[in-house]
Order: C-alpha cells, then sequence, then structure tokens
C-alpha cells in the first residue's frame, strides 16, 4: 500500500486504503499528539445516545486530550477563518485521513486472566473446577518472572491489535511476575488495573508453609499496590485478587478488602460462575445467606469492586450488587465456553446493575471485546426466545456501549475515557468495516447497522490501530487469531 497526499497544501490529509491491500496503514497512522484524524467518528455519548458524524474529525492536543469531536466541513471552516466566533483557532498537528475508515472509542476489559492467554481455546465444556485443575493451574504455577517477562509484552500487542485500550487483568500467585507484567504494561502504553491473584487453600504454592501463605500474600500485595497504583498519572493501577471465595479464606477476604479500601485500589474476584462452584462455596462457608453474602461479610462490596461472571444471581444477589455499588465483569464467551450458563442481562441492567464486558481469556477464547459482544448478543437472543426471558435484547449500539463507556463506569474512569468527547484522553481506535462488508463495495449509512456489521461480520484484521492519551500502542507481528492463539503476522 502506498500514502499519498490529497493536495500539495501544508498539512494537507494523507490518504489511507481499503481492506486487503498487502500493508496496514502503520506510516500514515500518527504515534504520538497532536494530530486531527479524518475519518468516520461513531461514540456513545456521556449524557445518551450516539454521535455519529459521516465524515468527521476527533482532534487531539499535544497532552493527548480530545480537544474536539466534529464535522469535518465545521472543523475545516474554523481552521479556515480563525477569528470567526465560536472558532477554535488553526489546529497545531498532522492531519491524517482515514475515510472510510471509523474512529471509535477504544474497548475496555473488565476481566482478563494474562497467564492463561496460552490455554485460550482448550477445554471448551468442561465443569469449571475440572478445567482451572487441567488447564489453568500448571499455566499459572510456571508463570515466573521469566515467562512473564516473554509473554506480558506480546499480549498487551494483541490486545490493542484487538482494539483493547484498557484492561483489568488477573495475574498469578509470583510477585516477581507481578512486577514484570507492570513493566511490560508501563511500557507499552495500555491502561490497565493489575492484580496478583491471592489464594491461602487450596493454592498451587508448595514452597510456603500453609500457614504462613495469608501474610505473604497480603503483604506482596500490598507492596505491589505501593509501588504500582496510580502510575503513571493513573494510567496503572492495582486491584487486591483473592481469586474466589474457593480458594481464600474468610481473613483472607476481609484483610484484602480493607487494603483495597485503605489504598484506594480496585479489589476484584469471581462470583456465581458455576453451579459447581457456589455448591462447594456454600459448603465452606455454612453461615452466609448465599456467595455474595461471603463477601459482604468480609466487607468487600462497594464501587471499586469488580465481581466477574454473577451468572446466577438470586433477586436478593442482585439488590445487594445494586444497593452496594458493586460492578459486574459479564464474560458471556466464557460463560457458554465452559458452559456455566447464560447471564440474564437485560434483567440486571433494568435492575440497576452497573455491567461492563470482559473477555476472561482463557475461560473465554478470544481476546477481542468485540467478538464477545457478538456472543453475548446470540446468548441474549437465545435466553428470550427459548428461555422465554420477557425482556427486550440489546441493539447493536447498546453492544459498543457495554464495551465502552459502561466500561469506563464500571472504573470510575467514566469522566475521562469511554467515549470521544471533548476534554476526555484520546483512548480511540480505527477501524476499516470494508473487512466486514458482505461483499465488495457494500456500505451502509446507519450507525447501528454499520455496528451490526463490526460486531457480527467481526474481522481479527479490522482493527487498525489503537491509542491511549493520543499514544500508539504498538501492535507488533504477534496477531490474536479468530482460533484463539497468538501467531506471527
Amino acid at each position: 500500500m502506498s500514502t499519498r497526499r490529497d493536495d500539495r497544501r501544508p498539512g494537507a490529509p494523507v490518504r489511507g486504503a481499503g481492506a486487503n491491500e498487502a500493508s496496514p496503514l502503520d506510516a500514515a497512522l500518527p504515534r504520538q499528539p497532536p494530530f486531527v484524524l479524518r475519518a468516520r467518528i461513531l461514540t456513545p455519548l456521556a449524557a445518551g445516545g450516539v454521535r455519529h458524524e459521516r465524515d468527521g474529525v476527533v482532534a487531539v492536543d499535544a497532552g493527548g486530550r480530545i480537544q474536539t469531536v466534529e464535522s469535518w466541513e465545521a472543523w475545516s471552516s474554523s481552521q479556515a477563518e480563525p477569528s470567526v466566533a465560536g472558532s477554535r483557532g488553526a489546529f497545531v498537528g498532522r492531519v491524517v485521513d482515514l475515510r472510510p475508515w471509523v474512529v471509535l472509542p477504544g474497548l475496555v476489559d473488565l476481566h482478563v486472566h494474562l497467564p492463561q492467554v496460552p490455554s485460550a481455546g482448550l477445554g471448551a465444556g468442561l465443569d469449571l473446577l475440572i478445567w482451572l485443575e487441567r488447564y489453568v493451574f500448571p499455566l499459572e504455577r510456571a508463570f515466573d518472572e521469566p515467562t512473564a517477562e516473554r509473554l506480558a509484552p506480546q499480549v498487551f500487542r494483541a490486545m490493542a491489535r484487538a482494539g483493547t485500550t484498557t484492561a483489568v487483568i488477573y495475574g498469578a500467585i509470583w510477585q516477581p511476575s507481578l512486577e514484570a507484567v507492570f513493566r511490560a504494561a508501563e511500557a507499552h502504553g495500555i491502561r490497565a488495573v493489575i492484580g496478583k491473584v491471592m489464594m491461602d487453600e487450596l493454592t498451587y504454592d508448595e514452597r510456603l508453609a500453609p500457614e504462613r501463605i495469608l501474610e505473604v500474600s497480603l503483604r506482596q500485595s500490598a507492596e505491589l499496590c505501593e509501588r504500582w497504583h496510580m502510575r503513571d498519572a493513573g494510567r496503572l493501577r492495582y486491584a487486591f485478587t483473592p481469586r474466589f471465595a474457593v480458594s481464600c479464606s474468610a481473613e483472607m477476604l476481609r484483610q484484602s478488602a480493607a487494603l483495597a479500601r485503605e489504598t484506594g485500589a480496585y479489589w476484584q474476584t469471581h462470583l456465581s460462575e458455576d453451579r459447581g462452584e457456589m455448591e462447594v462455596v456454600a459448603r465452606r462457608f455454612p453461615h452466609a445467606r448465599d456467595y455474595l453474602d461471603v463477601y459482604d461479610r468480609a466487607g468487600a462490596l462497594g464501587e471499586r469492586t469488580i465481581l466477574a461472571h454473577a451468572v446466577h444471581l438470586s433477586e436478593r444477589e442482585l439488590a445487594r450488587v445494586v444497593d452496594s455499588g458493586s460492578r459486574i465483569a459479564h464474560c458471556p464467551a466464557s460463560n457458554l465456553f465452559l458452559a456455566s450458563g447464560v447471564m440474564p442481562l437485560a434483567r440486571y441492567l433494568e435492575r440497576g446493575a452497573a455491567v461492563a464486558l470482559g473477555s476472561d481469556v482463557a475461560g473465554g477464547p478470544d481476546l477481542s471485546m468485540i467478538a464477545q459482544m457478538r456472543v453475548g448478543a446470540y446468548a441474549q437472543s437465545a435466553l428470550r426466545t427459548v428461555g422465554g426471558d420477557p425482556h427486550p435484547v440489546l441493539g447493536p449500539l447498546d453492544w459498543w456501549r457495554l464495551a465502552t463507556l459502561e466500561g469506563a463506569r464500571a472504573l470510575g474512569w467514566d469522566a475521562g475515557i469511554g467515549s470521544l468527547e471533548p476534554g476526555k484522553e484520546a483512548d480511540l481506535i480505527c477501524i476499516d468495516p470494508a473487512w466486514t462488508a458482505p461483499l465488495p463495495g457494500l456500505d451502509t449509512d446507519d450507525p447501528a447497522e454499520l455496528m451490526s456489521r463490526l460486531i457480527f461480520r467481526h474481522h481479527p484484521e479490522m482493527v487498525r490501530g489503537a491509542w491511549v492519551r493520543g499514544r500508539w500502542l504498538p501492535r507488533g507481528e504477534e496477531a490474536w487469531s479468530e482460533q484463539g492463539g497468538l501467531v506471527t503476522g
């Protein structure tokens, strides 16, 4: 592929190319701010609804914030006549013309297990606890510092290639490996919340005496939080991460939750993913009213708490989740892959639950959040048509909101990211929709139809670039395949 200038004026746009050409637009896409992207713009809005500009611009200032989002006609007029009322004046920065590509807010993955990526796509339909023993614990047992140094940069590049600009990440139990993961995230540029897995009962750490595990895990987690939480003006943050009530004592849950409150960090765990898991928790905590009550008694619920899965909540549990302000990471692909169940998402949303999307790799087979939207939409349609759920299904624009603005809200970051609006940080992606056309040359002017194509005809090569704070996220040569593995491109 070659790039060309539309004309010879200083700052004239650089034009890109369509799908299936030999080379991507890497040479034309900006690596750092300031810049202006001319493209089709589609974004949810914080006040509700969406903004769609068939020919629009996103202008990013030198500090990596969005200066303006508007039509190309309005923006170019303001540049030509900087003295007119309401004009922002001439913009200093490179103008890149990406038409007919689409610029959208970056995707948020609210739940992913970085050490498990090599097992993605393995173990379909297994019971959760059997799957953990067969595939997950061996990987996490081997996730030492050298392994993390090799794997983490590849995973972050694969996330960028899939359009994920923010991720909430589980590590393994080894402190040095988490240091390596944080270093890799710092170097890459992704926005991330990361935590060391904590397990003091049913643990794979054979080097420590059982009576020492609680103290050591709490101390190491606190040290990681002190070193990394709020690094780079909050781009990197920490999450205290007890795996789930099956593997943690009540004291581990209580003390980790206390540390999260004291430090302003996040607290993340799993909840009601699988019926077998729920039965184990009921036996281990006979005095708790239900699964959620185990965490509630530990003082763990609140607005910085992320509960993964929550597939099988009772009405009491759902009401308490809403009342406490806790967040739910919905992982539809994982729930089907491991035959865990189908979350009644529409009912949860109707009750006011704060829900966003997670990939749950390797329980989920694909890092792509767009793939999670597609699987989630199919699951909700099945729940309605086969299960008799009376709630309406979400539309394509609703699913994109869940993976962007609602993900940001779940983290308390919606004032800064999650949509393309002036004043927000420039976490954004660009997509070539030609990869999703059923036949060459087909297009649609309708934003909901465009989004439907992006979700239901998702192609792993359609995301052409990703930025956090206006800075390019490296993609490298590693690509995430639809089959669920890292491949060399």
